[in-house]
């Protein structure tokens, strides 16, 4: 149960933190862009996040739902694992959809030149990753608040 944990955290960290910068620190700093430069810079930043995201995903989900049935086999499930476990794949839905449509949809529009759609894309990646980074940390909060 310790090794699930300890995968469970590492993609934890990973993505809230990669979230994390992302809207705080990267965002703030590419303000002063020109649209083209900021949309190159977003796509290729995005690009390789993800790559680690998809792996995050697969350590929290499969070390999550590994540490469920550990659980579920001890008796009942308490609350504070419910809640991660549906703030969990809320996350996960809004990545999937982030990835396949959004981004999908800023790849294109760079390699295009067309910053229009680039910047609506991005903008949308912008309000996802918001909701995702505050349901990350409310994930954080439960599971602290609820293993004492």
């Amino acid at each position: 149960m310790k090794i699930a944990v300890m995968f469970h955290l590492l993609g934890a960290v990973v993505w809230i933190g990669g979230m994390f910068f992302a809207y705080l620190c990267l965002r703030p700093s590419t303000s002063g862009l020109e649209p083209p430069q900021r949309l190159v810079l977003w796509a290729a930043t995005l690009r390789r996040f993800f790559l680690w995201v998809w792996a995050a995903v697969a350590l929290i989900l499969g070390s999550g739902f590994y540490m469920v049935a550990r659980i579920a086999e001890l008796g009942r499930m308490p609350l504070y694992v419910h809640l991660m476990l549906y703030i969990g794949v809320v996350m996960t839905l809004i990545f999937a959809y982030v990835f396949f449509s959004s981004f999908a949809t800023l790849k294109r529009a760079v390699a295009a030149q067309d910053w229009k759609t680039g910047g609506a894309a991005l903008n949308q990646i912008r309000v996802a990753v918001a909701v995702n980074l505050a349901l990350g940390l409310l994930n954080i909060v439960v599971a602290t608040a609820g293993a004492t």
